[in-house]
């Protein structure tokens, strides 16, 4: 079979979700540079940039009335407001990556998980959850980032009991105790994910082949 034989399939939507600092976005980030099959679909935001960050690579940074413009025109497959900025996924380069059977990681939170689940997309999601292995550990974490002032690591705490209630949303559930093990687990899911049925729509004729040279060669 030629590279030009390969049967196609039809893109997911990889959905990663957890709370702040349970290790989702360096689970994205491993996955992305692993697999050449996987975009990432990089969200709009009212968010100011952090040192280091660049538009157009770790979000599309827009004003809140362009933000807003989005959302009127349809042009988000889902948005939500986190801390007083906005956050959504322009759907268009998402809906170009399905038809070119490529798949879209989302690094997302459970608002914009159920959004895109509840979308026209929603058939084509897989979602997983990341769990920390405790509260002690997930503040650590965030304190260890060296990113947010106290008040807003405070914030993020507060708010990580209302992610985690949300956990039985997703199909898959993972504690993230080792980084390594973690990641090479959401590799796996995605794997087989790929493999479902449904996925493979070069199926039917590929079987319709078969059907036809068992008959001929009765």
């Amino acid at each position: 079979m030629t590279a030009q034989d390969v049967p196609s399939r039809r893109g997911l939507l990889v959905i990663l979700s957890s709370p702040s600092g349970a290790g989702k976005t360096t689970i994205a980030r491993r996955l992305l540079a692993a697999d050449p099959a996987m975009g990432f679909s990089v969200s709009a935001t009212t968010r100011p940039p952090r040192p280091g960050e660049v538009d157009g690579r770790e979000y599309h940074f827009v004003t809140r009335p362009e933000f807003e413009a989005m959302i009127a025109a349809g042009e988000l497959l889902e948005h939500a407001e986190v801390f007083g900025n906005l956050y959504g996924s322009p759907r268009r380069p998402i809906e170009a990556a399905m038809a070119e059977g490529r798949d879209t990681l989302f690094d997302i939170d459970w608002q914009g998980g159920q959004q895109v689940r509840n979308s026209p997309l929603g058939r084509e999601v897989v979602s997983v959850f990341i769990l920390p292995p405790s509260l002690a550990e997930l503040e650590r974490r965030l304190r260890s980032r060296g990113q947010d002032s106290p008040e807003v690591i405070a914030g993020r705490m507060a708010r990580s009991m209302a992610e985690v209630s949300h956990w039985a949303e997703y199909d898959y559930v993972l504690v993230n105790r080792d980084l390594d093990e973690t990641e090479a687990r959401v590799r796996h899911v995605v794997e087989v994910e790929r493999l479902r049925r449904e996925r493979q729509p070069w199926l039917n004729d590929f079987v319709r082949g078969l059907a036809r040279e068992f008959e001929e060669a009765r």
